[in-house]
């Protein structure tokens, strides 16, 4: 089983320098190691069993079996209450009349662990891009200066650098910080499609199914509809059509259990928990973002809580000279390099913006 989740390694590797923030990591590292293990949980049938086993007489089971899985099962909507073993065989099986009885298909069972992966691709898409956009460039200003131990005159030749790129690249560094806004928001907007594509895979059942599951909790035993039953049903009905000994189509009605709808059905309340979660704090973050890019105070007040070690006077005459782009920069040095570095980085820079000292 541990072989199985041997290539989640890789996602939980620590980037030795962050260059995005942690509702970003939710979208590419959690969510995607999340989406994958449970698309590997779906595929490993071997450690869950046989994905449907169907009953019928007459016909031999593993050609019922195929035929079930490939061509789906169904359940009668309007049997999903009643007691089992009185009213109804299993929730949802049921005898029913042919265009009287509405009939339910299940035909997404089979697709689950491919959907998952692809949601999983998708997720890590806006960190590709930024990835590309960013092209290494913080990890290569970072230099060695994350190192708390340095020596002093390897420190002093990297500030220097870190100094002339600065006031070299002044005012032109706007657009790398666009990107990853794009990014942010890119995040937003795929969460809530993932939602809507989820729902529109569960036949229109994702968009209230965690809340209906609480819901269901709530009510009485004898009065309530298990919506998970009606969404991952473990017990369905297949029919079966054959041509008899005198040429007539015979049919046959069988019963089929699906176990990994057990698993299935704990997946996506999950999801949908996890999803509802992930979306208030992607919408937060880029209500925060706006007030970022709109706000000078705010950004002078964030890079004041990064560099908390030095004087209130040259973070001002810092956030005075930089533009978003340039205090974009500078906020994810802060996050990358040694506080007693970045305090003397700053140091550095306003005397540089002042023109006090020639550098």
């Amino acid at each position: 089983m541990f072989d199985v989740f041997g290539s989640l390694k890789g996602l939980l590797r620590i980037d030795t320098v962050c260059i995005d923030n942690n509702v970003f990591r939710l979208h590419y590292k959690a969510t995607v190691i999340i989406l994958v293990a449970f698309s590997l949980l779906v595929t490993s049938r071997q450690y869950i069993g046989d994905p449907i086993d169907c009953i019928v007489d007459d016909i031999p089971l593993s050609v019922m079996d195929t035929y079930c899985w490939i061509y789906s099962t169904f359940t009668i909507p309007n049997r999903l209450s009643g007691t089992v073993g009185k009213d109804v065989v299993q929730p949802g099986v049921a005898g029913h009349v042919e265009g009287e009885d509405e009939v339910k298909y299940h035909k997404y069972y089979q697709w689950v662990c491919f959907v998952l992966f692809f949601q999983a691709i998708l997720f890590y898409v806006p960190r590709y891009l930024w990835k590309t956009w960013e092209g290494g460039r913080i990890k290569m200003l970072v230099l060695d200066l994350n190192c708390p131990v340095i020596n002093e005159e390897c420190k002093a030749d990297r500030k220097k650098l870190l100094v002339d790129y600065f006031t070299s690249n002044l005012h032109t560094q706007n657009f790398y910080a666009i990107r990853f806004f794009i990014c942010e928001a890119l995040n937003f907007i795929n969460v809530l499609v993932q939602i809507y594509f989820m729902d529109f895979f569960l036949d229109g059942e994702f968009t209230t199914y965690g809340s209906d599951v609480v819901r269901f909790t709530e009510m009485e035993p004898e009065e309530r509809e298990d919506p998970m039953s009606r969404v991952f049903p473990k017990v369905t009905k297949c029919t079966f059509h054959k041509y008899g000994p005198s040429g007539s189509v015979q049919k046959f009605d069988g019963l089929c259990v699906l176990p990994l709808n057990i698993v299935n059905e704990k997946i996506y309340v999950f999801l949908w928990f996890w999803f509802i979660i992930l979306t208030i704090l992607s919408a937060l973050a880029l209500v925060y973002r706006v007030a970022v890019v709109c706000g000078p105070q705010l950004r002078l007040y964030l890079l004041r809580a990064r560099s908390r070690l030095s004087p209130q006077g040259q973070i001002e005459t810092i956030a005075k000279n930089c533009h978003l782009g340039d205090w974009f920069v500078l906020y994810q040095l802060g996050k990358n390099i040694d506080p007693l570095v970045f305090k003397e980085l700053i140091a550095d820079l306003a005397k540089k913006f002042e023109g006090k000292e020639s550098v």
